[in-house]
């Protein structure tokens, strides 16, 4: 009888809201977990009917409930002070895995917005919920091999393994002026750069303008590179030379002495702008290394055995007529304008920062700053249909689609906020309201129970 189906009818709604306060009371409990993605329970009706025009008789069918994860909605983004706590503004997801490494194909991938990440004691970044990130290891000459589907291609990153860092000086730009009116030295008149007892590098002429600079080698050690000019007697031309000091610690082929590594002109126009093309001194300085072997060349420079480093190439700049900076010939003192050299000694690693675009970047006491991993971001294409995984995490099904891998802020997929959280996406305002609805609906479900029973009894006493 239709009574009958009213008591599991009552049930059904006893069950179903008992479900929607279930998730009620995990998103109030975990309204400050950092990622956290809100359950949200939909009712639908289990009543059939078959014709427009309704039946004789009509039996209840109750209502069934549905939970699911509204993953799709962001929270808010809450400061830290921690450097490895990272947000996403916008979409998508960090890659983790339940192990840093000795991964099988039994280790699943998840997705998680959960980005309190700290190091563990082997230096790996994990989330509270022990899930380690995953980034693209970036390459000694800073490429990134970003491949969007292959989930190989990315490591668990460890901060821990980055080692100190020293960097060879590879560019130098002068900014001097040589003065106009310099008289010219009568040294000029026999003055040889191929020569020892004729030229600057060998202290036999002494230098109109001198000035030592600090560059660095392969290994970070500090070597002192030396500018020597000379007025010459051509108007507006000048003899300079380069030469390290000392000058043991170079081997040179013919053509080059007393330390030298590179001579020339220094021409300029009638307007004190250098001539680039009368300019003979070379923009180009290449040290081979000095476990080179082979034969000298004319004009090779060779670091020499007892310095033990690498080789190594520098591009000296001059400056051109018309930019600023470089090489000028006024009529004022002769000065050399700070000039810019690259480089850096051994430094130990002082601070990691991750950038907007998901770099991982090692900074170091000496100034430099290396990029160690790159950050991805997973998207999907229904967030709302991804399974938990349980801490935050979550799990692609069919429902969601496949992943894709993106640089952050390529294409659809947020960028990465350092020192930052997501905070949990509960609004506790709707929650309690949620609350309070759903203990009416449970109580008027109840009734419904005992009013069918009422009628039950009522209809049981007609015998009497």
């Amino acid at each position: 009888m239709s009574i009958n189906s009213a008591l599991f009818a009552g049930a059904s709604g006893l069950i179903a809201n008992s479900s929607a306060m279930a998730g009620i009371s995990d998103n109030i409990a975990n309204v400050n977990t950092v990622g956290y993605k809100r359950v949200e329970t939909n009712f639908f009706p289990n009543y059939k009917i078959n014709s427009g025009s309704g039946e004789a008789r009509y039996a209840a069918g109750g209502t069934s409930s549905r939970s699911g994860l509204d993953i799709s909605t962001a929270g808010l983004l809450n400061p830290s002070t921690s450097t490895t706590a990272l947000a996403i503004d916008g979409n998508g997801f960090f890659v983790v895995r339940p192990n840093p490494s000795d991964v099988t194909g039994f280790d699943p991938v998840m997705f998680t917005r959960s980005g309190n990440f700290d190091k563990d004691s082997a230096g790996f970044l994990r989330n509270d919920a022990g899930h380690y990130l995953y980034g693209w290891p970036v390459a000694s000459d800073g490429s990134v091999n970003t491949n969007p589907t292959n989930i190989n291609g990315l490591e668990a990153v460890n901060l821990s393994n980055i080692g100190g860092a020293a960097e060879a000086t590879s560019s130098i730009r002068l900014n001097a002026n040589l003065q106009a009116s310099q008289s010219v030295s009568p040294d000029a008149a026999t003055y040889d750069p191929a020569d020892p007892a004729f030229n600057m590098a060998s202290g036999a002429v002494e230098a109109d303008f001198q000035h030592s600079l600090q560059i660095y080698d392969s290994q970070g050690g500090v070597r002192t590179l030396t500018l020597s000019i000379l007025k010459s007697t051509t108007a507006n031309q000048w003899h300079a030379e380069l030469h390290i000091e000392p000058a043991t610690d170079v081997e040179t082929g013919a053509g080059l002495n007393s330390g030298q590594i590179a001579t020339g002109i220094l021409a300029f126009d009638t307007n004190g702008q250098i001539n680039s093309a009368a300019t003979t001194l070379p923009s180009d300085l290449s040290f081979l290394s000095s476990d080179n072997a082979a034969a000298l060349n004319p004009g090779d420079v060779r670091w020499a055995a007892s310095t033990g480093v690498g080789a190594q190439n520098i591009t000296l700049d001059l400056g051109s007529a018309g930019t600023p900076g470089g090489f000028t010939q006024y009529d004022s003192p002769s000065t050399l304008n700070t000039p810019v050299v690259n480089g850096a000694i051994f430094g130990a690693v002082a601070s990691v920062d991750v950038t907007s675009d998901g770099f991982v970047e090692a900074r170091f006491t000496n100034g430099i700053t290396r990029k160690i991993y790159q950050l991805p971001i997973a998207t999907v294409t229904n967030p709302n249909g991804m399974a938990s995984a349980g801490g935050a995490a979550f799990l692609v099904t069919p429902d969601s689609g496949t992943f894709t891998l993106n640089v952050p802020g390529a294409g659809s997929s947020g960028q990465v906020q350092s020192r930052a959280v997501e905070n949990s996406n509960v609004d506790i305002a709707t929650e309690f309201s949620n609350l309070i609805i759903t203990q009416r609906a449970y109580s008027a479900s109840s009734r419904i129970i005992t009013t069918a029973d009422e009628m039950l009894a009522e209809a049981i006493s007609m015998k009497r």
